[in-house]
């Protein structure tokens, strides 16, 4: 029983309407779940990912109207989008130029050849050559040619204060494996591993005991789920109980089915099946065109969709 790798990433706009054209059109992702946060229907909750929705690709934000993140300590601080081969790196650096976007220079690291970038708000990105390994489903409308798409997420970066308690859940409650370590100006990253391995199947660790520690809002991280295939659902949620996790306890979230907790340092992590997935009510052809409300939702629906503001 093994987490299989990096399920989606969630963060945090005030800008929905600007984040789902940045995501679309200069990122060329597919959005491809407009629901809302089941725990506060009055917030989007815009799901971009690859062509076919996959496990592993989603690109997740909630619409809330917060102040803008304060970074530090105890949050994750950049996250990963895998592109395939040096000549996509660079595509991606002249086309962020052109487009306007805060981004560096491309630059080995890890062994891996990184370009790092800022949307609007300040979310944190970097752009990793994962040599073209495993599947790739780009999106045939989308505006980025179809070999340069992201194809996906990972490695993710996770700053704490200290690092060895959050390494013991890693290791002794998630099952990861620490593989590697490297240096950054910051100081030296730990790489573990999920499973197989990969920038697919990494989280990155980075210990600053002497920053303040973060403040949620627009432009942070809010959470990082983890893969697991749909049949172990009920074996992590009895392991997190025997380990002693204090949890959400098992959550239906209709695309997928979760299970929440936070590491010592207060990160919040999610385990999430692969499925049943994102056409669970919608055809792959229409993903993303019409607000979608679980059923649980549904006899909310006017109510709700007069809540929200037009993208």
């Amino acid at each position: 029983m093994q987490l299989t790798g990096i399920h989606h990433l969630t963060a945090v706009t005030a800008r929905a309407a600007d984040n789902a054209a940045f995501y679309t059109r200069t990122l060329g992702l597919r959005l491809v779940k407009k629901t809302v946060n089941q725990d506060d229907v009055s917030a989007y909750h815009l799901f971009y990912a690859d062509g076919l929705a996959s496990p592993g690709t989603d690109l997740t934000f909630f619409d809330w109207p917060a102040a803008p993140e304060r970074r530090g300590t105890n949050s994750i601080t950049r996250t990963g989008l895998r592109v395939a081969g040096t000549a996509s790196v660079e595509w991606w650096r002249a086309h962020l130029a052109r487009q306007g976007v805060a981004h560096a220079v491309p630059v080995e690291r890890d062994g891996r050849l990184s370009l790092d970038f800022e949307d609007a708000e300040g979310q944190r990105f970097l752009l990793v050559d994962d040599g073209g390994e495993g599947p790739a489903h780009p999106w045939e409308h989308s505006p980025v040619p179809a070999e340069h798409q992201i194809r996906g997420l990972g490695p993710i970066r996770l700053t704490v204060a200290q690092g060895e308690r959050t390494e013991a859940v890693l290791a002794d409650v998630l099952g990861m494996s620490h593989d590697r370590t490297y240096e950054l100006p910051e100081g030296a990253i730990r790489v573990w591993r999920m499973g197989e391995g990969g920038p697919a199947a990494e989280l990155h660790l980075l210990s600053q005991p002497d920053l303040p520690p973060a403040r949620q809002g627009a432009g942070s991280v809010h959470h990082v789920a983890f893969r697991i295939p749909d049949a172990d659902y009920a074996a992590w949620a009895d392991r997190l109980k025997v380990k002693r996790m204090p949890t959400s306890g098992p959550i239906d979230r209709f695309y997928f089915q979760s299970l929440y907790f936070r590491e010592p340092n207060g990160i919040l992590f999610e385990i999430a099946t692969d499925g049943p997935g994102f056409t669970a009510d919608e055809p792959l052809e229409t993903l993303g065109q019409h607000l979608a409300l679980p059923p649980f939702l549904e006899g909310r629906r006017a109510e709700i969709e007069a809540g929200l503001k037009p993208l």
